[in-house]
């Protein structure tokens, strides 16, 4: 009785059919590929104020706070950064949000008639 079922599994794991098997499927095994997504981190950038002889403290200061949630120190602090450095970071964030306060700043300075310039660089 051994060598019979032996020899019928046997018979199963080659891929032929054998009793009770009617489905005619071909060689019994099946390939299973498991795909694992993997998510990237979107890059980032760095927002940037650029420092010019014109704009007003006070002005750059409402700036950080008005667009970059600042609160008055750390405007302040941003702000005498620019200034001492030329340059100052706001914040930095994925592209599409980099790019929308930049434009949110480049136009509310020219609004008011300000040549402050803001920039993103990717970080």
């Amino acid at each position: 009785m051994w060598a019979a079922d032996h020899f019928i599994k046997a018979r199963l794991s080659a891929g032929e059919e054998g009793e009770g098997d009617h489905q005619g499927t071909g060689n019994g095994t099946a390939v299973i590929t498991r795909t694992k997504t993997r998510l990237k981190r979107p890059s980032l950038y760095r927002v940037l104020l650029l420092n010019d002889d014109y704009t007003p403290m006070d002005f750059v200061i409402h700036v950080l706070e008005r667009f970059f949630q600042k609160n008055r120190e750390d405007a302040t602090r941003i702000m005498l950064h620019v200034h001492n450095h030329g340059v100052g970071e706001c914040g930095i964030y994925t592209y599409e949000v980099a790019e929308t306060k930049v434009t949110q700043v480049m136009d509310f300075a020219r609004q008011h008639q300000h040549p402050l310039q803001c920039v993103m660089e990717k970080k």
